[in-house]
């Protein structure tokens, strides 16, 4: 095999499909990047046998072939390489030559045929949807994922088609988010888990904006994304998600209008007097024009008095500062929506068209610290 391609190309490609090799295996196979330039096209290709990444990648292709390369150590040298044409040549005993300018290395490679190909998807039903909306559902929900394994379902996030609408849902037992919108044409009915870990990969390879275009294909057991000259096909969580319908109760008895920039940075500088692992409550106190937010720790103490619109009752509430800090940091409006009902109901942050819903449980705390 012997091509050529420029670095930035080579580089960009590596970069694409290195977030699918595995940190830790007992396959060696799989701790490669596999260079097909067997046909018309230079492929690179990644797969750690739950996510697997495929892009293309421009070169001219010399002679024809197939090699895997061990993935830290070829992308080391392809990010250190001068900015200029890269020449990648293997003999028929898998010993590859990278040459750009003056600079040449010898690397071993692996037989291309043992490397694990990513699974066939027959891709013919698909939904469309803008590579700067899907990186922006991802961004305002994956922070509420679980990160333990103890429960699969809540490392991933449902993705629910109906009719023209997709909603996105994450959930780690303390907080739920929920993203909706509505897309450009009317699919069928699909209900799918996909992992956290996949759309955050993902996410950092979309290029964010409005006008490209990415194509979602839902099987029973995987999930595809086809952009730009890219491929990422992962496994689906299997089992049935949560039902949160019942959750999410339009009932209250307090509604705070707030000014979020406020609210957030007001929240923010609380958790300076809270240590890192520390599950010290910001505690708020709802009355009229006005809340109150208060926080306790060894460290010391704060109050701060922010102005609101408020309806209904007066109420004294406690929440994990940082699943506030998490919903407001993600919300672009100016100004939000507090719903609470008592201190021991969720409260929900949302928009009257219900395009966002952060639903936060509250802390118990002992009102007489207060």
């Amino acid at each position: 095999m012997k091509f050529i391609c420029s670095k930035a190309n080579l580089l960009h490609g590596v970069n694409i499909v290195s977030k699918a090799v595995p940190s830790k295996t007992t396959m060696s196979i799989l701790e490669c990047i596999l260079i097909d330039a067997s046909a018309n096209e230079i492929k690179l290709t990644a797969n750690d046998m739950e996510l697997g990444i495929e892009t293309k990648i421009e070169g001219e292709i010399l002679e024809k072939g197939i090699i895997a390369l061990d993935a830290k150590i070829f992308s080391e040298i392809v990010r250190k390489l001068p900015d200029n044409d890269v020449v990648i040549e293997t003999d028929s005993n898998l010993k590859t030559t990278i040459t750009c300018e003056k600079a040449k290395f010898n690397i071993s490679g692996k037989s291309g045929e043992d490397f694990t190909y990513l699974p066939y998807i027959e891709r013919t039903d698909f939904v469309t949807i803008s590579q700067f909306t899907l990186k922006e559902m991802i961004r305002q929900t994956i922070f509420s994922i679980a990160d333990n394994e103890n429960n699969k379902l809540m490392t991933g996030e449902l993705f629910e088609i109906k009719g023209n609408q997709l909603k996105v849902v994450s959930l780690d037992g303390h907080r739920i988010s929920i993203r909706r919108i509505e897309l450009k044409d009317t699919y069928e009915d699909k209900k799918v888990v996909v992992p956290g870990k996949t759309l955050q990969e993902v996410s950092k390879i979309l290029s964010g904006e409005a006008e490209d275009e990415i194509r979602l294909f839902f099987t029973e057991n995987h999930v595809v994304f086809e952009f730009d000259s890219t491929l990422v096909v992962s496994r689906l969580i299997e089992g049935e998600y949560f039902r949160i319908e019942q959750m999410l109760s339009n009932d209250y008895e307090t509604k705070v209008k707030i000014n979020k920039r406020e609210f957030l940075n007001c929240i923010d500088r609380a958790t300076l007097l809270v240590k890192e692992g520390d599950k010290k409550p910001i505690i708020i106190h709802i009355e009229d024009g006005n809340m109150e937010l208060t926080i306790n720790s060894q460290l010391g103490s704060m109050d701060e008095n922010i102005d609101i619109e408020k309806e209904g009752k007066d109420i004294l509430i406690g929440f994990n500062p940082k699943f506030l800090i998490d919903a407001l940091r993600v919300i672009d409006e100016e100004e939000v929506s507090v719903y609470l009902v008592n201190p021991k109901a969720p409260c929900f942050i949302k928009d009257d068209n219900e395009t966002y819903i952060y639903l936060i449980l509250p802390v118990n705390f002992n009102a007489v610290n207060r």
